[in-house]
C-alpha cells in the first residue's frame, strides 16, 4: 500500500510531493504527462526566477526536481477514488490502495455550454454517477463525454439504468478498448425537460418540417451525467462524498484537509487566487499535513 498519492503535477501536486519526499514518504504522483502550467506562455510574477520562462519550461523544471528527490511518477488517468480510512484509487493503468490522497489537478472543469443543461442541474443532470445512481434504477440515462471517465460513469450506471447510452456530443469516441454501451457521436442542440430532464435534442440533419425525422432525433432520457474530459478534483471529492464551497470547490480547513480524514486538496481545486505562488504553498501546506496524518497512523496503530 502507498502511504501518499497525489493526484496531479502542476505546482500545488509537485510542491506537496517535494514535503513528503523530504518527510520520507517516497510519495507517489500520478498525472496525464500535462499541466494547466503548460499553457502559460510566459512567467514572470513567480518569486527566484532569474528570467522570464515559459509555463511548460517552469513544469519540467517542477517535475525534474521532484524526481531528483526520489518521488516517483504514474502516468495514467484517474477514474475515481473510493474509501474511507483508507483509499481505492482507479486509473487507466490498474488500480492501488493509499493510506493518504491529495488532490491537486486545478480548477473544476467548466460545464459544457448545452442548453438546458445547467438549468435542469439536480433535476436529472448529475455530475456524479456514484452519488445519483441509485435514483435512476430501471430508467434510461445518458452519459456525456467521449473519453475513459465517461465509460467509467457508465459503467458505474449500468447496474441500476435500464439502459445507458453515451453521447459524445460531435467528438470522436477515445476509449482504450470497445464500449459496451451504445455511443451516438451527434452534436447536442439541448437537453429537453421543464421541471425534470425528459430527453436529449440532437442537432437536426433533415428539415424542421419532417416530423417523424425530427423525432428520430430526440433520445428519451430520465438523467444525464455530465463526464467529458477527465475527472477533476472536485468531481472526484463530490464522488466520494466531501464537502464542496457554493461555487463547487473543495472545502478544506487550515491544513488543507477535506472534510473527508486523509484525503487534502490543494492549489486551484480550492477556489481563490489561482497564481503558481498560491498553488506551491497549499501544495507545500499539505504535503506537510499528509506526512504528519501518515505518522499519527502509525503510532496509533
Amino acid at each position: 500500500m502507498e502511504k501518499i498519492v497525489i493526484i496531479g503535477d502542476g505546482p500545488a501536486g509537485i510542491s506537496a510531493a517535494l514535503y513528503a519526499a523530504r518527510g520520507n514518504m517516497e510519495p507517489l504522483v500520478i498525472s496525464m504527462g500535462s499541466s494547466a502550467l503548460d499553457k502559460a506562455e510566459l512567467i514572470q510574477n513567480y518569486y527566484g526566477l532569474s528570467k522570464s520562462m515559459t509555463g511548460k519550461e517552469l513544469h519540467e523544471t517542477g517535475i525534474s526536481q521532484a524526481r531528483e528527490l526520489g518521488v516517483r511518477f504514474m502516468e495514467a488517468q484517474v477514474l475515481g477514488v473510493s474509501g474511507f480510512d483508507t483509499f481505492e484509487i482507479k486509473t487507466t493503468a490498474g488500480n492501488l490502495e493509499a493510506e493518504c490522497v491529495i488532490l491537486a489537478t486545478g480548477s473544476q472543469r467548466k460545464t459544457p455550454g448545452i442548453q438546458g443543461l445547467k438549468e435542469l442541474e439536480g433535476r436529472g443532470v448529475s455530475y456524479c454517477a456514484v452519488c445519483d445512481a441509485f435514483f435512476y434504477r430501471g430508467k434510461e440515462v445518458a452519459v456525456l463525454g467521449n473519453g475513459e471517465f465517461a465509460l467509467h460513469e457508465a459503467e458505474e450506471l449500468a447496474p441500476m439504468a435500464s439502459k445507458v447510452t453515451i453521447c459524445t456530443n460531435g467528438s470522436a469516441p477515445d476509449f482504450s478498448g470497445e464500449a459496451k454501451f451504445p455511443v451516438n457521436t451527434a452534436k447536442i442542440q439541448k437537453i429537453q425537460g421543464d421541471d425534470q430532464v425528459t430527453g436529449i435534442c440532437f442537432s437536426p440533419e433533415v428539415s424542421a418540417m419532417d416530423t417523424e425525422s425530427a423525432q428520430a432525433n430526440i433520445l428519451p432520457v430520465a438523467g444525464v451525467f455530465v463526464a467529458s474530459g477527465t475527472a477533476g478534483s472536485a468531481s472526484i471529492a463530490r464522488q466520494m462524498g466531501a464537502v464542496l464551497t457554493e461555487k463547487g470547490n473543495i472545502q478544506v480547513n487550515e491544513n488543507m484537509e477535506s472534510t473527508i480524514p486523509g484525503l487534502f486538496a490543494a492549489g486551484d481545486c480550492t477556489g481563490g487566487l489561482l497564481q503558481v505562488a498560491k498553488a506551491v504553498y497549499e501544495g507545500a501546506k499539505a504535503g506537510l499535513s499528509a506526512v504528519q496524518y501518515v505518522r499519527t497512523r502509525a503510532r496509533d496503530k
